[in-house]
């Protein structure tokens, strides 16, 4: 039976430096939180948004999260450009250049402090549970791969992740995030990847490049790769929406979760 849910915004506090130690300039940070009504021992999962921000389909998806038993929480990561990124943007070609301006600010240092401060909110309400997960799509599963070689997470799922394999964004520089795998496997995450056959951002090369690197590094992980399926495939309404993959993908992840959270 799902969890009866409590579902709000919130602000938090984040520094800009490494590790939110406070030496940076303070921020403000918009997040979306749901968690189950009645207290209790609820492990944490961080949602990573698409290149849309945090819309009405992450809220949806932390809610059902949270109905699993979890502390789910959304941090607006773009925040740091200004209050008018907090409720997500419509997709249409002038958002798509605007979220590609926006990432292009997103410091691994800054992800990081964001991150580490949403898991610190998130942990008032997780009683005495220890352990964190990341729930990740298209750009927010970019930012789970990243989370993963810093946070020790417990459980990674990401959703066709773009630019692991190359410098696109500024999570992937100095070197693309794909070297930074092994650190993936001293945290001891387990991963779990979804990916799109048809998908035009990551194609089969890309795929075998993660596979190989997830190998040789010892990480625990698991990949599916859905026929026929595109880019974006998992969220109702665009065209991309493959129902199947959807659907199998989702029971994959909440196994995951609860073999890996409790």
């Amino acid at each position: 039976m799902a969890q009866v849910i409590i579902a709000e915004q919130v602000d938090i506090e984040v520094s800009a430096d490494r590790g939110g130690s406070g030496e940076g300039e303070a921020s403000s940070m918009g997040a979306f939180v749901a968690r189950p009504a009645v207290a209790g021992d609820y492990p944490v999962v961080l949602i990573g948004s698409e290149l849309w921000g945090v819309t009405d389909d992450v809220r949806a998806i932390a809610r059902r999260v949270a109905e699993l038993g979890y502390v789910a929480i959304a941090p607006n990561l773009y925040h740091r450009a200004g209050p008018a990124t907090a409720t997500g943007m419509p997709q249409n070609d002038v958002n798509r250049q605007r979220g590609f301006a926006f990432i292009e600010r997103l410091t691994r240092d800054e992800v990081e402090s964001d991150l580490r401060a949403a898991v610190s909110y998130a942990r008032t309400h997780a009683g005495n549970a220890a352990k964190t997960g990341m729930l990740g799509f298209s750009l927010g599963g970019h930012v789970t791969y990243f989370a993963a070689t810093r946070l020790g997470l417990a459980a990674a799922a990401i959703y066709f992740p773009g630019w692991l394999t190359e410098a696109g964004t500024a999570l992937s520089r100095p070197e693309p995030l794909l070297a930074s795998t092994t650190d993936i496997a001293e945290h001891g995450t387990r991963v779990r990847l979804f990916f799109a056959e048809e998908d035009h951002i990551i194609d089969a090369h890309q795929r075998e490049q993660i596979a190989e690197a997830l190998v040789s590094a010892g990480v625990r992980h698991e990949m599916s790769v859905y026929p026929g399926a595109q880019h974006a495939f998992f969220f109702p309404g665009p065209a991309s929406y493959d129902k199947e993959a959807a659907e199998d993908s989702w029971r994959l992840v909440e196994e995951l979760f609860a073999a890996e959270l409790h």
